[in-house]
């Protein structure tokens, strides 16, 4: 075989070989897009689906694993979807349902913002330590911020219901009437649920425009006992935050700075700081 054939016979093996690649990367690149397609699959249900409303907490239905979006025209619309479910977790957990209803239309868009058509997350919650479901990034606070993700939004209106009663900061919330609207709204805010000063006003605001009070009255919650609170003193560390103390003891930091009288969050080397916590 001649040099110059030799040569020529390489150059064709290597088009071959390159040829040969190329049709195999595009097989996998269309596979893992036929993939990512079915994954995000999303189809249209009734919010109530097959949701029990007997027992105490309601039981919901398994995930299927598919993402169920919701065409919401208006806020009335949205009430109109979301109210049940609001009343379901009233029963299971005495949260008033009217709270819950305006604080979806508020942290959501009525459905509209894109949070919540991304991630059907209606209250906003982020990801925070120990969240082991799916989530997705948000510009929020900060830019690219982790959010929690559900499949459907009653699984958000029932983290929602988890995560006020899990976390001791809003445990006073609870001693509260069922139909007292007013003083979840304030008692929110205090407990650090949210930064927006006015947040309280406008959760009232909604709720008497819309009238959501009423389904409050539908299912009203069993009495809880007053919570046995402890009251002690903690000495503030080199590198701590009023933030960090905050979560330290469960409680909100604008309620931290109200009970210590602070007039900004500004902290010094052993500085005593009155703080608040339940016993269970």
């Amino acid at each position: 075989m001649s040099n110059s054939t030799y040569k020529n016979s390489l150059r064709l093996a290597s088009k071959l070989g390159i040829a040969v690649l190329l049709v195999f990367f595009a097989s996998c690149k269309a596979k893992r897009s036929t993939t990512k397609k079915n994954h995000k699959k999303v189809v249209s249900v009734s919010p109530r689906g097959d949701v029990k409303t007997t027992g105490e907490p309601l039981g919901l239905p398994k995930d299927d694993g598919r993402f169920v979006s919701f065409a919401i025209e208006n806020t009335d619309d949205y009430i109109n979807t979301f109210a049940a479910i609001a009343q379901d977790e009233m029963k299971s957990y005495g949260i008033p349902a009217s709270i819950t209803i305006a604080q979806g239309i508020l942290e959501s868009g009525s459905g509209k913002g894109e949070l919540a058509r991304k991630t059907n997350n209606h209250f906003g919650i982020k990801c925070h330590t120990g969240w082991e479901g799916d989530y997705d990034y948000h510009d929020d606070d900060e830019k690219g911020e982790c959010f929690r993700k559900y499949n459907h939004p009653m699984y958000s209106f029932r983290d929602h219901s988890l995560f006020l009663t899990t976390r001791g900061r809003y445990a006073s919330l609870f001693d509260l009437h069922a139909n007292d609207y007013k003083g979840w709204a304030k008692g929110l805010r205090k407990a650090g649920y949210a930064t927006d000063p006015k947040y309280p006003q406008k959760l009232i605001y909604l709720i008497e425009k819309y009238n959501l009070h009423k389904f409050d009255g539908k299912h009203k919650a069993e009495p809880r006992s007053p919570k046995e609170y402890v009251v002690k003193k903690h000495k503030v560390e080199a590198g701590e935050t009023l933030y960090a103390i905050s979560k330290m003891y469960f409680m909100g930091v604008p309620e931290l700075m109200e009970l210590n009288n602070l007039k900004n969050t500004n902290l010094h080397v052993g500085q005593e700081l009155i703080v608040k916590y339940t016993k269970n």
